[in-house]
């Protein structure tokens, strides 16, 4: 199977540039169910030059050929108040993208796409869309706009006049990919293309976005990408082992009148011991799905070659 460039790179380098538009309008018309074609791109907060920022999120703003405007945005790491960042974006759309002066009627569609690599929230499903509607409290019925609303706006329903949001926690689809959407999310999981994928976009995907299209210094500069996201990824999974750890030796001192101190150092050492083993187990296992060599997970991670290979066999 052919190896792609990963989507938060190609968002950052590729796909500004027009030849390459494709790809995002086949993830929107395949997500919004209905044909996206992009005007414009238009400036965005994002691509921060902080060393944190610049691996942990990237985002671009799209204008389509409505005027409506998309904001999607690729998140690497947790961020524990994404909900109101999603809110923070999208109403920060809504009050920029209208002149002074101007009547509420000329307020601007905004889609919110969220492509995010952590767990976000508690729910079974890896696609969640959300929107406005007005519920009736003694009745149920949801709030219609009038007919000359309607024919003014151009719309059916009072939630197409209020931001969209979609969140794809791609990390969570694990499942053979059998539609267009399904077809996406396991590019934006994996880095790879299923075989006879239909979605549109994936096929310029394979056409463009191929990793031995790229130059040497590219590829150097790719890697390194790669390497800064594994980086902050293990940075966490540190936090949360020894957080582990530490509540483990704190339940085993509780217990024991005497050798209070030993037994924390014993757990904490365990604990810590069992975390690191576990990140870099996890580590390995999503630098082979990126696409990297042996030689290369072993730099990456301090794995030996052979303790690599036995964690491909489980893959």
């Amino acid at each position: 199977m052919e190896n792609y460039i990963r989507f938060d790179w190609a968002m950052k380098r590729l796909l500004r540039n027009k030849a390459n538009y494709a790809v995002l309008e086949g993830l929107l018309t395949t997500l919004l169910e209905e044909k996206v074609t992009i005007h414009k791109l238009l400036e965005s907060e994002s691509n921060q030059e902080d060393e944190f920022d610049k691996y942990n999120r990237v985002d671009m703003l799209a204008e389509n050929s409505k005027g409506e405007l998309v904001l999607i945005e690729v998140q690497n790491n947790n961020e524990y108040a994404y909900f109101q960042r999603m809110l923070f974006g999208a109403s920060k759309l809504v009050t920029e993208y209208i002149n002074r002066g101007e009547g509420y009627e000329k307020v601007r569609k905004v889609y919110s796409v969220n492509i995010v690599y952590f767990s976000l929230g508690h729910g079974k499903d890896f696609v969640y869309h959300g929107k406005t509607e007005f519920v009736g409290i003694h009745n149920g019925d949801v709030l219609e706009l009038s007919p000359f609303q309607k024919q003014t706006f151009k719309v059916d329903k009072v939630s197409q006049l209020y931001p969209e949001y979609y969140i794809l926690k791609v990390n969570d689809f694990n499942r053979v990919a059998k539609t267009p959407l399904e077809e996406w999310i396991y590019y934006l999981n994996t880095g790879n293309v299923p075989e006879n994928a239909t979605a549109p976009g994936l096929d310029t995907v394979k056409e463009q976005l191929k990793l031995d299209r790229m130059s040497r210094e590219e590829l150097r500069a790719y890697y390194k990408h790669l390497d800064n996201i594994v980086i902050l990824r293990d940075n966490i999974m540190t936090e949360r082992a020894e957080g582990r750890a530490e509540g483990r030796a704190e339940g085993r001192a509780e217990g024991r009148a005497e050798g209070r101190a030993e037994g924390r150092a014993e757990g904490r050492a365990e604990g810590r011991a069992e975390g690191r083993a576990e990140e870099k187990t996890a580590i390995a296992r999503n630098l082979k799905a990126l696409g990297l060599t042996t030689a290369q997970i072993a730099q990456a991670t301090g794995l030996t070659e052979d303790e690599i290979r036995r964690i491909e066999q489980t893959i």
